[in-house]
């Protein structure tokens, strides 16, 4: 430290080239609730003389004003933001503090400890390359010991500082270090972290911190920030990876320059070099790579350069650019671990929007494998998942992407959920591997399609979706149309949530769970039925607007006609055709809509009919003067449209 000190008076420029070639480490300390997580922290920046000269002044003058000593001081204070931590006895999110030394740089996060603040854990996690888990020496091994360690494991972290902390408490007993290292090894060894480092210390009396300390003769180890300096993280192999560069942005002048940006997930990249593009596979040389201070012979993992190729590709944002001889998979289909972020719990069958690398995709999560127990690492069966949950399904994508398992690289194998209404996120997932079967299905070519059946039929085929409360008059309006169209020569069908529960989705109950999948099913259905050129009307309660977007998006544009059956609560509670609000007030029919199991009211409906205010005869007239308005009914030609 002495050294930098004397070259940063001597040599500025020379200091601010040895600083920017230092690497950088990435680190979370993790552990119970008074583990003295905050407080390492803090003695750490302290004794690294690394924090700014108005933070030491204020916290000189701040001493002086309650007349403590320096070693005396709460080094936890030196982190700004944790107010509420000290007032709730809980850490509530994750606080990132940067310190160097002549070595290396270092970004810490100070993550929560307790179960509900998981997604806070992982969030800091997910960047991080060696994990220090606190252990209370007077204590030992607790739950959150081993649950902490179960979620660093499942982030990918195989590098773990077992801290033993509050040594002075147990008077430096060596037995009591022992004990504790000896069985946390034999836990980490069962979940698979291959590299524990186990170090003595007091974070407030600084022993074996910066220094090695005298109170423990015995351990002949590092102290925990000449390990930090020293250790090799996982992340060094990047450099010696395949190339993976995901495109970030394209530029398409008028001029003969063409260019693909983004930054070097892995691997490295020189001119002259032949690459491969994923998923579309198609090959090319490198001629340029160009950067804000001109061309470079060669780039590294984890530098934004932007590639000039020798053919003039199709590439778009969200490919990958990976090396000719080891190219990046690809696939649709994937097993994937999942932390659960948001409050709405995640369900089968929903849809979310996909964010892996540069690339934005839907994903539809096929199947629950097992949720995991993250106390004990124990498998158990779900069908959804709750917020701060983590658990393995199966995701179907919409469209085929480039990854790589996350174990192998986590920039191209690790990803985050949106939710499609809020555009919140709540999910981060990571992904295992492609699913095999995925390679073994693929789209039969046919010769009849959409557009000659459409034409045989002499009209435009579509969906009409009608949803509202139960007694809201769905079935009863569908119906009405229904036998209109029909004397009309209109080819229909119609899909009756009653009717369709008797075979399609009879294995289905009414969970928010399974309401979502019955919907799945039916939009499914509805589908095959506008590919045959039939208009089918649905009616369904459908109370959720993700699944009504996720129906609406298989369609094409103008193929999904929304109507809301309105009527208020009270009127569809008087009318009750089926007997189903007495029941579910008498407690007798859980989860009904609009008694204990929320509606969502659509939002832009292509039609809303009142039934309060009209006859059913009146309504469904609206809603056939609304398909005439829109077209589609129209008399189609006996030649099929052409795509213009």
């Amino acid at each position: 430290m002495q050294q930098s000190r004397v070259l940063l008076e001597s040599d500025i420029h020379a200091y601010l080239k040895q600083h920017a070639n230092k690497r950088l480490l990435r680190f979370i300390t993790c552990g119970s609730v008074d583990d003295g997580k905050s407080s390492l922290i803090g003695r750490m920046l302290w004794e690294s003389k690394m924090l700014f000269e108005d933070q030491l002044a204020t916290l000189r003058a701040d001493s002086k004003r309650v007349g403590t000593r320096g070693e005396d001081i709460d080094y936890a204070l030196l982190l700004d933001g944790l107010s509420a931590e000290r007032e709730q006895g809980i850490t509530i999110d994750v606080a990132y503090r940067y310190f160097s030394t002549d070595l290396r740089q270092f970004i810490v996060a100070d993550t929560p400890g307790h179960e509900q603040y998981t997604r806070n854990m992982i969030t800091g996690a997910s960047t991080a390359d060696l994990a220090v888990i606190l252990v209370d020496a007077r204590k030992g091994l607790l739950t959150q010991t081993r649950r902490h360690s179960i979620l660093v494991s499942l982030i990918g972290i195989r590098h773990i500082v077992l801290a033993v902390n509050k040594m002075d408490l147990v008077n430096y007993s060596q037995r009591v270090f022992d004990d504790i290292a000896t069985h946390y090894q034999a836990f980490a060894a069962q979940i698979g972290i291959p590299h524990v480092t186990a170090i003595p210390i007091s974070a407030i009396q600084g022993d074996n911190l910066i220094e090695p300390s005298d109170q423990t003769p015995w351990y002949s180890g590092p102290c925990l920030l000449q390990h930090l300096e020293r250790v090799e993280i996982d992340t060094d192999h990047l450099q010696a990876a395949p190339l993976r560069m995901p495109v970030q942005w394209v530029n398409r002048p008028h001029h003969e320059f063409r260019g693909y940006a983004g930054t070097l997930a892995s691997g490295s990249v020189k001119t002259g070099d032949r690459i491969r593009v994923s998923p579309s596979g198609v090959q090319s040389t490198v001629q340029r790579i160009v950067t804000a201070d001109g061309d470079l012979d060669s780039a590294q993992a984890h530098q934004a350069v932007t590639l000039t190729l020798a053919d003039e590709l199709d590439i778009s944002r969200g490919d990958v650019i990976a090396a000719a001889d080891s190219p990046a998979p690809s696939a649709r289909q994937f097993e994937a671990t999942l932390v659960w972020m948001g409050e709405p719990a995640m369900l089968r069958g929903r849809d979310y929007l996909m964010k892996i690398g540069t690339r934005t995709a839907t994903a539809t999560v096929m199947r629950f494998k097992y949720k995991i127990d993250v106390n004990t690492g124990t498998h158990l069966p779900a069908t959804a998942l709750a917020l701060n949950e983590i658990g393995v399904v199966d995701l179907d994508v919409d469209r085929t992407i480039a990854f790589d398992p996350y174990d192998v690289n986590r920039d191209t194998g690790g990803f985050i959920l949106i939710d499609r209404i809020s555009n919140d996120t709540v999910g981060a997932g990571m992904i295992r591997h492609s699913l095999r079967r995925a390679d073994n299905i693929h789209w039969q070519a046919v010769e009849v399609n959409k557009a000659s059946r459409r034409s045989m039929n002499q009209h435009h085929s579509a969906v009409v979706w009608f949803t509202g409360l139960s007694g809201a008059g769905k079935s009863t309006l569908a119906n009405l149309l229904e036998k209109r169209l029909h004397a009309l020569g209109k080819r229909t069908y119609l899909l009756d949530g009653d009717n369709v529960r008797h075979g399609l989705t009879k294995d289905l109950g009414f969970t928010a769970a399974d309401r979502v999948e019955n919907i799945r099913r039916v939009a499914e259905v509805a589908k095959l039925f506008v590919d045959a050129g039939v208009i089918v009307l649905t009616a369904f309660i459908s109370p959720f607007r993700s699944e009504r977007r996720m129906a609406r998006d298989m369609m094409e544009a103008g193929e999904f006609i929304e109507v809301f059956v309105d009527a208020p609560l009270a009127v569809t509670e008087e009318r009750d055709p089926k007997g189903l609000y007495k029941k579910a007030r008498r407690g007798d029919l859980k989860n009904f809509t609009g008694i204990d199991s929320p509606y969502e009211v659509p939002e832009n409906p292509e039609l809303c009919v009142d039934t309060s205010l009209c006859t059913p005869e009146e309504a469904a007239d609206l809603i056939y003067q609304r398909l005439v308005e829109i077209g589609l009914l129209d008399t189609m030609s006996s030649t099929p449209p052409t795509r213009s």
